[in-house]
């Protein structure tokens, strides 16, 4: 586990907003389609699809949504704000009792600032038609509890290095209240979200191969969406040398509109295969806790006691469609999926060279579905331990053991469905163990060696945009971390990660290798902040090959991309600043998948690699002012 504060987050480049997740050591966040869609995660051996065994927080709202027209956790990060962020924690592994669905590989949690240091105004102007305006700022409200309204809008616009433009529009705002501080006080918050964009989706190798088509051209010149997200949420703590109350509660209202074509002419020679994956949901949920902690000596304790509960409705269907025209619609379906989960977390300081922390989660789940049909129910509940044990420090490095179960719930559709129902909560099990040291002054490293099991694999189908639940599943890894403050002005990261994935059982003839997998990742960066008006950061990231199939006979490229920003500051308030994004220019894919499809003209179906490029070198400028 670690946090990234808002000022290594601020020195990271990133393209989209779901890149500041990367900050994860090991997390890749990728794209396969238009700017305004959800980003497709990798992490831990793991493609984690749009979320999925991935869980997202913003200031304690989920941010995967269940059983979603196009993927199990859709995780859609385009309202995310980054100069509002002031700090992302991570842990990773089901050794958290508090985080629940979908964190068995990793969970993440943005936390927004309440108050900004200084009001800001910035303006931004890039290739590719890219541009972005923001403006925020804190009003801070006299009185004898010091209050602040903290506002901020954002608009951007781009297009991309493709033939037809993203043409991206996106209108985001965002209004806090808070009085007092975290840990003694409350903040109410309202968001709202609208984006619309074109797809460029990935293409068949064997187009590109032959000259029918560029690398940033696209076949279904109809394909994109358009997403919003609204919502409304309040804080609230008080603490004392002894205890810790803390309670939330939000509601959100997600639309989504998503067109998408992956295979062309396969299934319909005339109309073409074009799908749409309307979804529209009210997500509403709280979460309380109750923390009591003392210490006697070298002894030092803490109890927490918490509740969750969340409620999903949800509208969403599959359609055959034509230029975004309606031909037929596939299925319709009402959810209801509410869950509610109780857990206990026990911290425990025995002796200055050994502590360790004990959970129990209790989760029960109900799934309702209503088509045309009829409707449908299903019912789960599961009961997952973790425990962690720290040894040390012994010369500046501590040893730790992880263990713990935790698990993703399935899609309801697939769950209460007549003929081979899914498994409603899918169980994992992880084991880990590493180290953290400090040994060498000024570097700080981590260490971590782990398995992860899974008692279904979730799978996802590149020829229908959804996943389904698979085999299950093992995977080995190891990541090395480090952090060096090689000098004031400079800082260097290196991050490293390792993994092996497998099914572990199937019939015979089956290979055993996990589609889209990925095996490394890499991650290697200096950021400069001498005295002075200068800065800067560069960065690369390479993303290791992966299998596309299950033998392994077929197998994607591996990929680097470099990254970097320079800055230069006109006095105390206003900065100017230049990004760059595949300074190399490689042309590398963003993101590979093998299936089955059919090009006009084709006589009959090809199996091939489908790649979406990863963009071409680029530059924007910033101007920032501080008032």
């Amino acid at each position: 586990m670690g946090s990234v504060s808002q000022r290594q987050l601020e020195a990271r480049t990133i393209y989209r907003p779901g890149e500041l997740l990367e900050a994860t050591p090991g997390l890749v966040a990728s794209q396969h389609s238009g700017e305004g869609k959800a980003n497709q995660f990798y992490l831990r051996g793991f493609n984690l699809d749009h979320g999925t065994d991935l869980r997202t927080t913003v200031d304690g709202m989920p941010v995967n949504q269940r059983s979603h027209a196009h993927g199990q956790g859709w995780t859609d990060l385009n309202f995310i704000i980054p100069e509002l962020v002031a700090r992302l924690d991570y842990n990773k592994g089901p050794y958290n009792a508090s985080t629940g669905d979908f964190s068995s590989a990793g969970a993440t949690a943005i936390h927004y600032s309440s108050r900004l240091a200084q009001d800001q105004a910035s303006l931004t102007a890039g290739q590719g038609g890219y541009g972005r305006v923001l403006l925020a700022g804190t009003r801070e409200r006299e009185g004898a509890v010091p209050g602040a309204w903290l506002y901020a809008l954002e608009t951007a616009h781009n297009d991309g290095p493709f033939t037809r433009g993203d043409n991206f529009r996106k209108l985001n705002a965002v209004l806090r209240y808070s009085e007092g501080f975290a840990n003694n006080g409350y903040t109410l918050t309202a968001m709202a979200y609208r984006g619309a964009w074109n797809a460029t989706d990935q293409i068949p190798q064997r187009a590109v191969d032959s000259g029918l088509l560029g690398r940033f051209d696209g076949i279904d010149l109809s394909d994109g969406g358009q997403a919003r997200r609204f919502s409304l949420s309040a804080a609230w703590a008080r603490s004392d040398e002894q205890q810790t109350t803390r309670a939330s509660a939000y509601i959100i209202n997600n639309r989504l509109q998503l067109f998408s074509n992956f295979t062309y002419f396969l299934d319909d020679p005339l109309h073409g295969d074009q799908f749409a994956q309307p979804d529209r949901r009210v997500t509403s949920g709280l979460e309380a806790s109750h923390s009591w902690h003392d210490h006697m000596d070298d002894m030092a304790w803490s109890t927490t006691v918490g509740v969750q509960a969340q409620n999903d409705n949800i509208f969403n269907a599959l359609q055959h469609t034509e230029a975004r025209q309606v031909l037929d619609t596939v299925r319709a379906d009402h959810i209801v999926e509410s869950s509610a989960a109780l857990y206990l977390e026990q911290h425990l300081r025995l002796a200055p060279w050994l502590r360790g922390e004990a959970g129990l989660r209790l989760d029960r789940y109900r799934f309702t579905v209503r088509n045309r049909d009829g409707a449908a129910h299903a019912d789960a509940t599961l009961f997952s331990p973790s425990i962690s044990l720290a040894f040390g420090p012994w010369s500046r490095t501590e040893f730790y053991l992880n263990a713990g179960r935790g698990f993703h719930s399935n899609d309801a559709r697939g769950v209460t469905q007549a003929q081979d129902p899914a498994t409603p909560l899918a169980r994992s099990r992880g084991l880990e163990f590493g180290l953290r040291s400090e040994a060498l002054k000024g570097l700080q490293t981590v260490l971590a060696v782990y398995r992860l099991d899974f008692n279904s694999e979730l799978v996802y189908l590149g020829d229908a945009g959804s996943t389904e639940a698979g085999r299950p599943s093992r995977r080995y890894g190891i990541e090395f971390s480090n952090y060096y403050k090689l000098a004031k002005w400079l800082s260097l990261d290196a991050d490293l990660a390792f993994a092996r994935g497998r099914f572990r059982h199937g019939a015979p003839g089956e290979g055993e290798r996990i589609p889209g997998a990925v095996e490394g990742v890499a991650q290697l960066a200096a950021t400069f902040t001498p005295a002075g008006p200068w800065s800067g950061a560069l960065r690369l990231r390479w993303f290791g090959p992966r299998p596309l199939v299950e033998d392994n006979s077929v197998r994607s490229r591996a990929s680097a991309t470099v990254n970097g920003r320079l800055a230069y500051r006109f006095g105390p308030r206003t900065t100017l600043e230049l990004e760059g994004f595949n300074l190399a220019n490689r042309k590398v894919s963003a993101i590979d998948y093998f299936y089955e499809s059919r090009l006009k003209g084709e006589a009959e179906a090809r199996a091939d690699v489908h790649f979406h490029p990863i963009e071409s070198r680029s530059f924007r400028a910033s101007l920032s002012h501080a008032f």
